[in-house]
């Protein structure tokens, strides 16, 4: 059986090739990770393809009272990859520009590409990608801008837009509890959007803040299925959470 258990977070990102698609869950704290999104900036690839809600509108700091002077963006974490100059492509829900994000300006300067897509689409199209489905047809967008230069047909006497599946290269997973074999249980909402991550990317590397033997997960609260999963790696002491 493969070990799917590694020591550090460093070690899981090390094959991160310059121009993979990395896709991740960056909605609120319990559900982004933050350990392995630093990791990436330390490893250092570029022209990395971003796919995932946002990539981070506002700087949400906390600070450590046991550790004085010490602070961490976390709602804004995936950025530091933007700042670090890694990202070449980002897909996401949003991404307006602020005096604190100027991803607006990185992309009108041609530094950055830019897929803006609704929530729910984007969600679906991970859902999809990782069912090896080929696409969906849907009204969203009929009429806007967004419908520029996508394929669209007459459904039952409405025009729609066909939307196509998204899959990664590598999938970054929060989660609360993983067995030896990769099995995932969530807590909170780290349970909307990896889930969906886990099955949609080629490699999955999943940080956790528990690894217990296999069969010790009550079989009713496992969302995602070891299957899924290729590497694991506990948060240590002093990691994000």
């Amino acid at each position: 059986m493969k070990n799917k258990i590694l020591n550090t977070f460093a070690e899981a990102v090390a094959d991160i090739p310059h121009g993979a698609s990395i896709m991740m869950s960056s909605w609120g704290t319990a559900g982004t990770p933050f350990n392995l999104i630093l990791a990436l900036q330390d490893h250092g690839a570029r022209n990395l393809t971003y796919i995932s809600q946002n990539i981070g509108g506002t700087h949400v700091i906390r600070q450590f009272p046991d550790k004085p002077g010490m602070t961490r963006y976390l709602d804004a974490m995936p950025y530091i990859l933007l700042h670090s100059k890694q990202i070449k492509k980002v897909i996401v829900t949003w991404g307006r520009g602020t005096d604190r994000n100027p991803i607006e300006k990185m992309v009108n300067s041609g530094e950055v590409q830019a897929e803006i897509v609704p929530l729910g689409i984007l969600v679906e199209r991970m859902r999809i990608g990782g069912a090896g489905l080929q696409g969906f047809y849907t009204t969203t967008g009929v009429g806007t801008f967004y419908e520029k230069g996508k394929e669209t047909k007459v459904i039952d006497g409405q025009k729609c837009i066909l939307e196509l599946p998204l899959r990664a290269d590598f999938g970054f997973v929060r989660a609360y509890k993983a067995d030896t074999l990769g099995n995932l249980v969530y807590r909170m909402t780290s349970r909307s959007i990896n889930p969906l991550v886990a099955k949609a990317s080629t490699v999955t590397i999943a940080e956790v803040d528990e690894i217990v033997e296999a069969g010790e997960l009550d079989p009713e609260c496992i969302i995602t299925p070891g299957l899924h999963i290729d590497r694991i790696v506990k948060i240590p002491e002093g990691g994000l959470r």
